[in-house]
């Protein structure tokens, strides 16, 4: 069956349009939302902002207990939810189960690190100012909007929206159209435990909603999703000076070294390229491998690859489909032309091909030969292909991962040269020996650069990303050399250089 777009389906009978949440296996109606419009969205941020000032009222001590609270339901519930996501976004449960999993560890640990990272500290007053302590502060901005996507409507969106929460703002939540029933699943599960205020708030809705959401007054805004809508937030955010942490997906690459594990590194490049049905903004769309073992690598992937079956989302990768349908209908579009137009340019499919791409499915594909140039090479095809190509050596494999405009994340295999290859990658995120591990690390930033965004989130930095530093001195006691006054001495100038020349005139 054709997979359904969540178009607008209907007026209530309030007068407001509405649209339906659809499963992108079957089409089935799973629920109705709300389109809200902008005077929705600002009276959202307005009853934030209330909402605000009561939860930095707890203290941090209070909103670890609350965020401690919810992350216990989560694990309580967690089978409910992955059911959903499964229903909604077309994954396997078995996937839905390990997405809620690691939202939960990032969860627990902003709630568990906040009060660390973020406590008032003391800093170095240095010569010029020694006669006053220093301290430095973090604020929470106060509102945050989170924009998320559909591909992983639990862990990406939480990766914002747990670490602003523990940062002490309040956050307003627009998920994809294509997975608000799971959205609104999490917003419900936070209002269980924090019911006294709408801390955690839902608006529903198209790009117009999401635009407005920029413009609304919130303090900052974390977007995730395409370079192009990025593009957009970005100058929606412009108008009014919001500031904003952007990722906007990737082309990540893999190096393969010649004395790579070669079955592990297989192994880890399909199941890096295909799990999610390749919709994941860090998976694997790029293989550069050292020429002397390129050929048993390809065989062992197209081996491997030619296993994974795709089908309906309710089975596990045990007993049925390793991954579900396409959930957006027109990334099927995306992904056809790609293969399609490798293969005319001389790129050869080892594994399935054109014929892969059979709404809502796309069975795997495993390219080789194709020219750098081709859409397949340079644009996110966030569908389960990979393409393989062979280097002459780790320089020129080097080269080829760091080109193009993406710089999210990357993998090494090398059992000798992983640290060094690693070194000289320019994404954000490097695993070594494995794929996308970075991910289940909380401590570690998530972001990349160039048409991947800025910003980061996860750990400390991204504890601070939702929040402003402010720095304070006060002074201790008077000194005798007075500069910042109009009523300095005339001697004052002459004893500052000589302080600058004995402390820093000398190598």
């Amino acid at each position: 069956m054709t997979a359904v777009s969540h178009d607008l389906t209907s007026a209530a009978h309030d007068g407001r349009q509405r649209f339906d949440s659809t499963r992108p296996d079957t089409g089935e109606v799973l629920a109705s939302f709300d389109v809200h419009t902008a005077e929705d969205v600002a009276a959202a941020v307005e009853r934030a902002r209330a909402a605000a000032g009561w939860w930095v009222e707890l203290g941090e001590a209070g909103r670890r207990a609350r965020l401690n609270a919810w992350r216990v339901q989560l694990v309580r519930r967690t089978d409910e939810l992955a059911a959903l996501i499964a229903q909604e976004n077309g994954k396997p449960v078995d996937d839905a189960v390990v997405e809620v999993t690691i939202a939960i560890a990032h969860l627990a640990w902003a709630a568990r690190n906040a009060g660390k990272v973020l406590r008032r500290r003391r800093v170095n007053p240095g010569l010029l100012a020694v006669n006053h302590s220093a301290t430095l502060e973090y604020l929470p901005f106060g509102v945050v909007g989170v924009i998320g996507p559909w591909n992983y409507p639990v862990h990406t969106p939480m990766g914002s929206i747990s670490y602003a929460l523990a940062a002490g703002n309040a956050v307003v939540f627009k998920p994809s159209e294509h997975t608000p029933a799971v959205a609104d699943w999490l917003v419900d599960s936070f209002a269980g435990v924090v019911p006294e205020q709408p801390v955690l708030q839902l608006v529903t809705g198209f790009g117009q909603t999401g635009a407005a959401l920029c413009e609304a007054g919130v303090d900052k805004l974390a977007f995730t999703g395409s370079a192009a809508t990025g593009r957009q937030v970005m100058a929606s955010c412009a108008r009014t000076l919001t500031p904003c942490v952007i990722e906007c997906g990737g082309k990540d690459a893999m190096i393969v070294a010649a004395d790579a594990d070669l079955e592990r590194a297989a192994e880890q490049a399909v199941w890096g390229s295909m799990f999610n049905g390749g919709q994941t903004c860090a998976g694997v769309e790029r293989v550069y491998v050292e020429a002397g073992v390129y050929d048993d690598f390809v065989e062992r992937v197209a081996r491997l690859a030619a296993g994974i079956r795709t089908g309906q989302a309710g089975a596990g990768a045990g007993g049925g489909a390793h991954y579900g349908a396409i959930t957006m209908p027109g990334q099927l579009e995306v992904i056809s032309r790609h293969i399609s137009e490798a293969v005319r340019a001389g790129g050869r499919a080892l594994v399935g091909g054109p014929d892969s791409v059979r709404a809502p499915y796309v069975e795997p594909v495993v390219l080789v030969d194709v020219p750098p140039e081709q859409a397949a090479m340079t644009e996110e095809t966030f569908g389960p292909t990979v393409v393989i190509s062979k280097a002459a050596d780790l320089d020129e494999a080097v080269e080829a991962a760091n080109s193009g405009s993406y710089g999210l994340g990357a993998s090494v295999f090398s059992r000798k040269h992983g640290r060094q290859l690693a070194s000289r990658l320019t994404a954000g995120m490097v695993s070594i020996n494995s794929v996308l591990t970075y991910a289940s690390v909380p401590g570690l930033p998530w972001g990349g650069a160039g048409d991947s965004g800025f910003g980061r989130i996860h750990g400390p930095d991204g504890l601070r990303e939702f929040a402003r530093s402010r720095a304070v001195t006060s002074q201790l006691f008077d000194i005798p050399l007075k500069v910042a006054t109009f009523q300095r001495p005339d001697k004052s100038i002459a004893q500052l250089k000589q302080l600058a020349r004995l402390r820093w005139g000398r190598r």
